[in-house]
């Protein structure tokens, strides 16, 4: 099963000779770039035949494939071939007689290594995509299913094209293989096992300020690594931080990023549960819902360049709000995350938010679990993405 994905109309626009696709293995990359360019030759050097002859005679390497386009699927693997692609797509553009189009695709799942070895050689000729897994809306637009089950399984795209696919097995795979160890290898970590209870102890805290002091104590590391090893998942597109809004009007706004998992699937598995049903009677529920909100303001905003900022709003004194959404200098929104339908809070009664905003206090929208339809400030998850759009131009 096929399933459409929100990132494709900004990937057909681009016309720029070099196109790169960033994400985490898995995500839908590479299916993508084959359903967008039929027209392109493949080329995974995840062979490792392949790779070796991209590192070690990258000319010869691409005159094997007599082809005016070219997909290159993970590509970070072989780093002597930049500077051939880039001489490539240089005397491409001097031909006058070639229309402007895309001729290189490249895609790759190791953010560290990309950083290392394709924006030095690839600066100013190439588009840089990031992908992620799964949206609910792209989820619940190719298929019925309920907001719990998409908590617990992710938006990993075989987990929803292939209903016989076991979760809980895809992943453990996936933990072991390219969280335990080719992250661990890219960034050079020496402590995996200290890693490993890291990961695991900042799934059991998403949605919570990060604080680096009690997750060193708790993994047996310095705070110090464990900003490294932060940043190394940032990189890596398995988490993002949320940094607190902050205003020259105010003093009493907290400064510390409140951590979530780009993929609530990972954060479930890493938290222990092996099905969806526990998770809804459990203390990490809202938590984890919150983090599945985020995750789809996320992927909206990436999928379709919007350029929004994503705050929290935690104050000294105790006013909480989940998220606050920039739009534009002048436009902001507030969302709060609950598993069931609520109240908006009554933002005058919030002193800090009557002092940053004054007369021109944020609207304030809830964000549930379930639900047919939007009613007054309450927006089921399915909704939200379409809801998001649409203040677009209100």
């Amino acid at each position: 099963m096929w399933i459409q994905r929100d990132i494709s109309a900004s990937i057909e626009k681009n016309k720029d000779l070099i196109q790169v696709v960033r994400g985490p293995r898995q995500c839908g990359k590479s299916s993508l770039l084959l359903k967008l360019g039929s027209d392109f030759k493949e080329i995974s050097l995840d062979d490792p035949s392949l790779r070796e002859l991209a590192q070690k005679d990258p000319e010869l390497f691409l005159r094997q494939f007599n082809a005016e386009k070219i997909f290159i699927d993970e590509a970070q693997y072989a780093p002597a071939l930049f500077p051939s692609l880039k001489r490539r797509a240089d005397l491409y553009k001097r031909d006058s007689n070639n229309k402007a189009q895309t001729i290189l695709r490249l895609t790759g799942s190791n953010q560290i290594l990309m950083d290392r070895n394709v924006k030095e050689s690839l600066a100013g000729r190439a588009s840089f995509f990031d992908m992620n897994t799964l949206s609910v809306a792209e989820i619940l637009a190719a298929k019925k299913t309920n907001i719990q089950d998409i908590l617990y399984r992710g938006g990993w795209p075989v987990l929803h094209a292939n209903e016989g696919q076991d979760a809980k097995k895809f992943l453990d795979d996936y933990i072991n293989s390219y969280v335990e160890k080719d992250i661990v290898l890219a960034a050079g970590i020496q402590k995996s096992r200290e890693f490993l209870k890291f990961v695991q102890l900042l799934a059991g805290r998403v949605g919570e300020l990060l604080d680096l002091s009690s997750l060193g104590n708790d993994a047996g590391v310095d705070a110090k690594t464990i900003k490294e090893w932060v940043s190394v998942l940032e990189r890596m597109h398995i988490i993002a931080l949320v940094m607190p809004f902050s205003s020259n009007l105010s003093s009493r706004l907290v400064k510390s990023p409140k951590v979530y998992f780009i993929d609530t699937g990972l954060a479930c598995r890493l938290q222990g549960w092996t099905s969806a049903a526990p998770i809804l009677t459990s203390p990490q529920q809202g938590h984890l819902f919150e983090n599945l909100v985020f995750a789809e303001i996320f992927k909206l905003n990436i999928n379709y360049q919007l350029g929004w900022q994503i705050y929290h709003w935690r104050s000294r004194e105790g006013e909480e709000i989940d998220f606050l959404i920039q739009q534009d200098p002048k436009t902001f929104f507030f969302i709060e995350a609950k598993v069931s339908p609520a109240s908006p809070k009554n933002l005058m009664t919030l002193p800090e938010v009557k002092k940053v905003f004054q007369k021109k206090t944020p609207p304030l929208f809830v964000c549930h679990q379930e639900g047919e339809r939007i009613f007054n400030d309450n927006i089921p998850i399915a909704f939200l993405s379409q809801f998001l759009l649409q203040q677009i131009n209100t």
